[in-house]
């Protein structure tokens, strides 16, 4: 990993926020809120009690919560084509810029695997799947397409060959073991479907869920057509469009993604847990959507002052702030707290001695989360003012 010093702003443009990494403030902004309610939602103070929408929809249908993952994954898409042809315009290879994406892919993929096994290492068990390695893997597979072919009918026909070839898959492909779904078995069985199938072959023991994981090796490809999405959506920003028009393009594709993703809903469910292929497009479309808005505020009407600070902190140093969640998450569950009732892990035992008193569970549980939030946003403030950007 590196870190890079961004030029301290001159007086006269101090007083309004600006976009460390050289990309789009909106860009940056929507990357900051994403990045802030992935840590919220990941950690909050009593699984149990905590607000529906602040959980993962337990199999079909989505919430609130569902949508912040995909949104990461389109926003890497956007960020790819606006760094690269930065840098190519600097004088940058593509080769160059292929070896650097592996380099960068491997390193991501690593950090993912140690935060899994951190404390403890239990190595027979470790989980080898992971949101980072998700990241790693679609981030590079998108940038060597890109690089590859800049031509949108290229990415397009990723696109639908990803989504189409998924659902064929899961639907008309026979479940070893178990038989065809929608005939011999419900479609999408949380246990018979055949990304739990593979994924137990491949890593028995070693699975979030035990008999599935949420970021198998099969539902990378439409992962991959998210991640696509957003490339797409790059390129649309980077044409001579006027802002306007920019916009609104991106508002109109993306409710027109939403309608898509609801309309194929009854027929291939959306499931985050599988990243069905109408949960691809329904989510994707969400991404773009809120990519609109932020757009729309922040480059159109230039609305930037006090409501962008704490997004941009966040959106600046993204990967870093969400290590450092999985690391301060993974400390609170590893140190355990002695009480009178007997042992307790550090974050239950604060659960429960400083936010469940006096309040309801939902409440107590949103409470420690916000808490949670702003402790990690502290440091990620202090390299924000130091203008450090820490970069895989």
């Amino acid at each position: 990993m590196s870190t890079t010093t961004a030029r301290q702003p001159s007086s006269s443009t101090s007083r309004q926020p600006s976009s460390p990494t050289g990309r789009l403030l909106s860009l940056d902004v929507l990357r900051g809120i994403t990045i802030a309610f992935m840590i919220l939602v990941n950690n909050n103070g009593d699984e149990e009690h905590a607000y529906a929408q602040l959980q993962h929809a337990f199999w079909n249908g989505w919430t609130a919560t569902d949508l912040i993952f995909p949104t990461f994954l389109f926003l890497v898409g956007v960020s790819i084509v606006l760094a690269f042809e930065s840098r190519l315009n600097r004088g940058a290879t593509r080769k160059s810029l292929l070896v650097h994406s592996v380099r960068r892919a491997a390193i991501l993929f690593l950090i993912g695997v140690v935060l899994h096994g951190y404390p403890h290492f239990h190595l027979h068990t470790l989980r080898i799947y992971g949101v980072l390695q998700r990241i790693a893997i679609c981030f590079l597979l998108a940038s060597a397409l890109y690089l590859w072919d800049q031509r949108v009918s290229s990415k397009v026909t990723v696109i639908v060959i990803a989504l189409l070839g998924y659902w064929v898959l899961l639907r008309w492909v026979p479940v070893p073991g178990y038989g065809l779904p929608g005939r011999d078995i419900p479609l999408f069985d949380p246990r018979a479907n055949l990304t739990a199938v593979i994924d137990r072959h491949l890593f028995p023991g070693r699975l979030y869920n035990g008999f599935r994981d949420p970021e198998g090796l099969l539902s990378d490809l439409p992962a991959l057509a998210t991640t696509l999405l957003g490339v797409l959506t790059a390129i649309w920003l980077r044409s001579p469009r006027s802002a306007v028009r920019k916009a609104v393009g991106m508002a109109t594709a993306g409710l027109s993604a939403i309608a898509l993703g609801l309309i194929w809903n009854p027929w291939f469910p959306i499931n985050k847990n599988l990243w069905s292929s109408s949960f691809v497009l329904f989510a994707a479309g969400c991404s773009m959507t809120g990519l609109a808005i932020c757009y729309w505020a922040v480059e159109i009407k230039q609305w930037r002052r006090g409501w962008t600070y704490v997004w941009l902190v966040f959106g600046s140093n993204a990967i870093s702030a969400y290590a450092l969640s999985e690391f301060l998450s993974a400390n609170l569950g590893a140190i355990h707290v002695h009480t009178s009732g007997g042992t307790l892990k550090l974050q239950r035992y604060l659960f429960l001695r400083v936010f469940a008193p006096g309040h309801d569970l939902a409440v107590a549980s949103l409470l420690y989360s916000i808490c949670f939030v702003a402790v990690c946003f502290v440091p990620m403030a202090v390299l924000y003012h130091k203008k450090i950007f820490i970069k895989v």
